[in-house]
């Protein structure tokens, strides 16, 4: 199955000039959805994480279900604000301005086997942030994987971990 035919692309999306890759589309195909989570499970399995870090918001939507079907944990990357209890967070620049993403302080134990999950990688900005954010509590950031990655956008370049990725645009 070619994932990519289960991918909409919109154009000027959040704003002009931007292609906006929509997997709600594979996401409401129930064989589509079950063969990106097997296929991204193949891959995650061999780096023998103990906890998926699941990036706000749609990284939760794949990293929530492949840590079901590899039988570890998940936690949560999210934006300021958004966790209860006390958290540690990481600031961090972007091309258009800064963000932050926090943690719950008690998420992950030190030492912890973890893979960064989102649905896009693309700059790199929010990726490298959450690895960075893991290993600053005493996570072990084994990889990062993504169902998309704009390889034109060369964000693994910001990553020091293993990348893996089901599905690259080019341009």
């Amino acid at each position: 199955m070619d994932l990519k035919d289960h991918i909409r692309g919109i154009p000027d999306f959040p704003k002009p000039g931007i292609l906006f890759y929509d997997i709600s589309t594979l996401l409401r195909n129930a064989d589509a959805w079950q063969v990106a989570m097997g296929r991204l499970a193949n891959c995650v399995r061999a780096y023998h994480p103990t906890v998926l870090a699941g990036v706000e918001s749609r990284g939760f939507l794949l990293a929530a279900p492949l840590a079901l079907k590899l039988g570890c944990g998940f936690v949560m990357l999210r934006k300021r604000g958004k966790l209860p209890g006390p958290v540690i967070g990481l600031d961090y620049e972007l091309e258009y301005g800064t963000d932050r993403i926090e943690i719950q302080a008690d998420a992950v134990a030190p030492g912890a086997r973890v893979v960064v999950v989102d649905d896009l990688l693309a700059t790199g900005g929010t990726m490298s942030a959450g690895v960075k954010l893991l290993q600053n509590v005493g996570a072990e950031v084994v990889a990062v994987a993504a169902l998309i990655e704009l390889t034109f956008l060369h964000g693994r370049e910001k990553l020091n971990v293993p990348v893996e990725a089901l599905i690259q645009y080019d341009n």
